[in-house]
């Protein structure tokens, strides 16, 4: 007689919670079938599918977050209304991406019903973003929902307590109506794991929705959420706003509160490693201020005691004074692919034409040190205690990181002081870029520069994260603009240099010359904006000033589709 080994535990765990997902989902909204495997674009599917009516298909295609609350507050629209059209359209979005982890319509309607009771009573609105569907990455605590990351162990396990940044949105009026999906150790710029599978970019889906971002980023991309948060520790708000033609913005470490998440660490290890950050993704820079001014005014520093205190003060460039826009072409340890290259010079060419002042800022010899600095120290704990949750629900690594993964021992107390005394001096370097890095006295408002040296991937083949990373280890707040799509002219064209600069940059170059290069075409291509330590608020500024400069006054990337 024979005996069947029995299965995993994340098995059942994973048809358990894909089967409440389901269930969450009116059987209405759902999609009568499938694309074919032929049909690589979803951006048109949800206006044509039949289940949104042509008022909700309205409300979620031309709106952006800041007219919506306008709409709102000027009672032209309902609550109700906003929110359940994002609902109907988070939900075929999930059934075309799998971007959703924790489905919270139910809830979401509930509120919109009181938000609008609020306003119909003569009241004021809550704040800013009444009324408003914000989308959150699983990672955020919401009471009474589970924050499982995409692993079996920490599913039916509800939070008890909602993250400050929830309250925060809550009290600025916002409806929360779901959370999003991310990679399983929340490590990989590719959104899959075991509980709920893998995020599809809508755009193209042989490509990667990037990570860990990744179902918010395939969210908005299919306009089912007009504002979502994310955070970002290596790039994870930055490399899916890229991946998705997203407008996405970290902040500084101690801008927005960070507290109460589930990150899958250790208590208080982020605090002698890099300290991850919150910020918004969006389709217009406006948002992005809105998500800011909305947050600001409830004073975080009062929800979490790891922000810093200060007002989203109204400007940080003074009116009349030239802008000044320094152009970093290259990290001095993987050389950037030519239509990257290619974009940064449009849009220094865009920017010269508006009188921006542009200049060029090699700072490569700085520049280099960040990578391998940052790789060091995002390793402080060994990753044991994702080991543990993972070997409590008995899964397997997720193919792309099982090759890359290992526990490894804690670093030394020793090594650790090491680590945050080299990233001290880096940070002292750095400073010279801002204040005078060319000797000529001239100081630059913010710089533009790759946010990776290749197009989009193909799904499992981002490379290095250093263009992004670097940003974190210097706490420095980094936005990302979308520009146009990769067209077919941009094929042409070659890597520079004979042989790669390391390891990483061999990586890289297979990009561009193993690979079928159609496959980046309609693809975004997009940069990154990066300004000093703790200047959010001149960041949007100069992230509005490019993006008027590329796309013209009251355009935006998406109008252009």
């Amino acid at each position: 007689m024979t005996t069947s080994t029995p299965s995993p535990k994340w098995q059942a765990i994973a048809q358990r919670k894909q089967e409440e997902q389901l269930a969450r989902i009116p059987s209405e909204w759902l999609l009568k079938s499938r694309p074919s495997p032929d049909v690589r674009n979803y951006l048109d599917i949800p206006r044509t599918c039949g289940i949104l009516t042509p008022e909700e298909i309205r409300i979620t295609e031309e709106y952006d977050a800041t007219s919506l609350a306008e709409a709102i507050r000027k009672r032209e629209l309902k609550c109700i209304d906003v929110t359940r059209a994002f609902c109907k359209r988070a939900a075929i979005a999930h059934l075309l991406t799998t971007c959703l982890t924790e489905i919270l319509f139910s809830d979401a309607l509930t509120r919109a019903t009181h938000l609008d009771t609020h306003l119909s009573s003569g009241n004021p609105p809550l704040g800013p973003l009444h009324g408003i569907p914000i989308s959150l990455k699983d990672t955020f605590k919401i009471r009474g929902h589970d924050t499982s990351i995409g692993l079996a162990s920490l599913c039916f396990n509800p939070s008890t307590t909602n993250a400050p940044l929830v309250d925060i949105l809550l009290a600025a009026g916002a409806v929360l109506y779901c959370k999003t999906n991310v990679p399983q150790t929340l490590m990989a710029l590719d959104s899959h794991n075991h509980v709920f599978g893998r995020v599809l970019n809508p755009i193209n889906a042989l490509c990667t929705a990037g990570g860990s971002t990744g179902g918010e980023g395939a969210l908005l991309a299919l306009r089912g959420s007009v504002l979502g948060v994310g955070t970002d520790v290596g790039g994870s708000i930055r490399v899916p706003a890229m991946c998705n033609g997203l407008i996405g913005l970290k902040p500084s470490a101690a801008r927005v509160p960070y507290a109460g998440q589930e990150n899958g660490t250790a208590e208080g290890m982020s605090s002698v490693g890099i300290k991850a950050s919150a910020g918004p993704l969006a389709r217009s820079v406006r948002d992005v201020e809105l998500f800011f001014r909305a947050v600001g005014e409830r004073e975080p520093w009062r929800w979490d005691p790891e922000v810093v205190p200060g007002e989203w003060e109204p400007l940080s460039v003074p009116r009349g004074r030239r802008v000044t826009v320094g152009v970093v072409r290259r990290d001095g340890v993987v050389e950037p692919h030519p239509p990257v290259l290619k974009v940064l010079d449009e849009v220094a060419g865009c920017l010269r034409r508006k009188g921006v002042e542009v200049v060029e800022l090699d700072i490569s010899p700085l520049f280099s040190k960040c990578q391998s600095l940052a790789n060091a120290l995002f390793g402080v704990d060994g990753g044991n205690t994702m080991f543990h949750l993972l070997e409590a629900g008995e899964e397997p690594l997720s193919p792309w990181l099982a090759s890359r993964l290992r526990p490894k021992a804690a670093l030394s107390l020793a090594k650790v002081g090491e680590l945050q005394a080299r990233r001290a001096e880096l940070q002292t370097q750095f400073l010279r870029i801002w204040n005078d890095w060319q000797g000529n006295g001239k100081k630059i408002d913010a710089f533009i520069c790759p946010v990776a040296p290749h197009p989009v991937p193909e799904i499992d083949r981002w490379n290095g994260v250093g263009y992004t990373s670097s940003f974190n280890l210097l706490d420095y707040p980094a936005g990302v603009l979308p520009v146009r799509h990769f067209e077919e002219s941009d094929i042409q064209g070659e890597v520079e240099g004979e042989k790669p600069i390391g390891g990483w940059d061999k990586i890289n170059r297979e990009l561009w010359t193993d690979v079928d290069r159609k496959v980046y075409i309609g693809t975004p291509l997009s940069v990154q904006v990066v300004a000093p330590k703790l200047e959010e608020r001149k960041l949007c500024e100069v992230m509005a000033v490019i993006d008027e400069a590329i796309h013209g006054r009251g355009k935006a990337f998406w109008s252009r589709l």
